[in-house]
């Protein structure tokens, strides 16, 4: 498993009853290698299964897919009833960026799941949360409101249902899906000692954003007739500034004016370690509790210290400490992939700062494109950060290869031309991804908001010392490489992008130099 870039799935399924269909989609998950089947949750009364998938992003968008084709073929709506809402077999497959990764890469992957989930089953496919194309859409109920009876009558007929992909009709058995990007949440359970539903829907209300509760939680009052007890279901969608123990307290504290209280709580799915210290400290009040002081940690996974970091983890500090060590890596490539991370960032700022208004209605979507496609070259080349370094460590290890022997001087050459290469493709991505964000940048500087037009200047600055910077380690790597062909295409190819890096930067401080005298004069 590539460590540098992990990301997360949850996938819903509607299924809580059947265990062998339940374990038929976990078997399918692990077929996928390169993934990490994490924990399965499921629950009879919800009739709904909840699996959460680790790993490198294809391979699990893979593992998603296949487990998403199974459902499909097993799960038949018409004859499911549960106390969750959904509207589909397959409900809801949400990617979550973990390591190395930005929400942008994960709106891409969901749109390619989409795309590829709907080719292979026939099933309409809905975008939500950041992945959404709409407003309403971000939100998850709004999309699954009706659920899989209503909106059987709804998809096409009703234009406002129309999916993102796929057919403009429900599947017979299977429904609609919805699919996104989002940030991690946690998903928490807590059932009362009543069976009166009213209490459960007050407590919700109590906390849940949309009724005047926590911004942050989402959440529903359930009927849970086979545990004889009601239910508070609750997400808590950025659970670092909303926390376990706060929303606990509050509906402990709503239960207890109809006399009921929380008498079991439910994790579903997975939880930071965090979160779980956080409601530590809160009931415990430790003079001090850290990662550190966590024991499990030194041996789990193999790792030596729990606070270890890679580059693209590191304060500005910690990695300025790293480059100027007396040693060839983190070096220039990796300098040059960071310095274009930080001016995709910045287009991304623009672009951010162009979405919120009545100024910028018009732009809105168009921003809302730019950002979120900035926002996948930032995070390749956040992950080139490392990778170059690491690219720079395989050629110097090839030379470090036994050659007593002819075999042995013929294995070595080979590693070394293949390392070689591999070492001048690494800079190259970063010249390409730099250049596509100064794309974006030219967009952010004629569009965006002008009061922040020189972060448009500065990105379009970093974006081209980043390419220039980069063409260098590409060519030193190509006066190594036997390949002629190889050589003369990918000499060719800094050429072209050097070009087109120039001219968009030319571009864009022309625009930021004509919308600073615009904005002087109006002021």
């Amino acid at each position: 498993m590539n460590l540098l870039k992990i990301i997360e799935c949850v996938p819903n399924f509607s299924e809580g009853k059947r265990k062998d269909v339940i374990d038929a989609l976990a078997d399918t998950i692990r077929s996928v290698e390169g993934v990490r089947l994490l924990d399965v949750e499921f629950d009879p009364d919800h009739n709904r299964s909840v699996f959460t998938i680790i790993g490198e992003p294809q391979k699990v968008k893979e593992a998603a897919l296949k487990a998403a084709e199974l459902a499909v073929e097993k799960i038949d709506l018409t004859k499911h009833k549960g106390a969750h809402p959904r509207m589909g077999a397959v409900d809801v497959v949400p990617f979550i960026p973990l390591h190395g990764t930005t929400i942008g890469e994960c709106i891409e992957l969901s749109k390619e799941f989409a795309e590829e989930f709907s080719n292979k089953c026939n099933v309409p496919v809905y975008l939500y949360n950041k992945s959404a194309t709409r407003p309403e859409r971000a939100d998850l109920p709004n999309i699954r409101e009706g659920e899989f009876e209503g909106l059987r009558n709804l998809i096409g007929d009703d234009p406002s249902k129309d999916p993102d992909y796929g057919p403009k009709k429900n599947h017979p058995t299977a429904g609609a899906t919805a699919t996104g990007a989002r940030n991690f949440l946690i998903a928490i359970n807590f059932n009362l000692n009543t069976t009166n539903l009213e209490v459960a829907k007050s407590c919700a209300n109590v906390v849940r954003g949309l009724t005047g509760g926590f911004v942050n939680v989402q959440g529903i009052g359930l009927d849970l007739p086979a545990k004889n007890c009601v239910q508070v279901s609750l997400n808590l969608t950025h659970p670092r500034r909303t926390k376990i123990h706060q929303v606990f307290e509050m509906v402990k504290l709503e239960a207890q004016r109809f006399g009921a209280t929380v008498i079991e709580t439910e994790i579903v799915g997975m939880v930071p370690l965090f979160a779980l210290l956080d409601a530590l400290k809160y009931y415990l009040r430790p003079e001090k509790l850290d990662d550190s002081m966590i024991l499990d940690l030194y041996y789990l996974g193999g790792a030596e210290d729990p606070k270890r970091k890679t580059f693209s983890e590191m304060s500005l500090i910690e990695f300025g400490d790293q480059v100027k060590r007396a040693r060839a890596t983190p070096g220039g490539g990796s300098v040059a992939a960071a310095m274009g991370s930080y001016g995709a960032a910045l287009v991304g700022m623009v672009t951010g700062l162009s979405l919120s208004g009545r100024r910028f209605v018009a732009i809105k979507e168009e921003m809302l494109k730019h950002r979120h496609a900035v926002d996948n070259d930032r995070g390749v080349l956040m992950d080139l950060v490392e990778k170059d370094s690491a690219a720079f460590d395989e050629v110097m290890a090839t030379f470090k290869m036994s050659e007593e022997t002819a075999q042995e001087r013929k294995q070595k050459e080979k590693a070394t031309e293949a390392a070689t290469i591999h070492a001048a493709e690494v800079p190259l991505a970063t010249m390409r991804h730099s250049c596509q964000a100064l794309t974006h940048a030219k967009v952010a500087a004629e569009k965006g908001n002008i009061n922040s037009i020189t972060d448009a200047g500065v990105a379009a600055h970093a974006l081209m010392a980043a390419i220039e910077g980069a063409a260098l380690n590409v060519r030193i790597n190509l006066g190594n490489i036997k390949d002629k062909t190889f050589v003369k295409k990918t000499a060719e190819d800094v050429e072209k992008i050097l070009d087109d890096g120039n001219k968009l930067k030319d571009e864009v401080l022309e625009i930021v130099e004509a919308r600073m005298k615009e904005l002087a004069e109006s002021s």
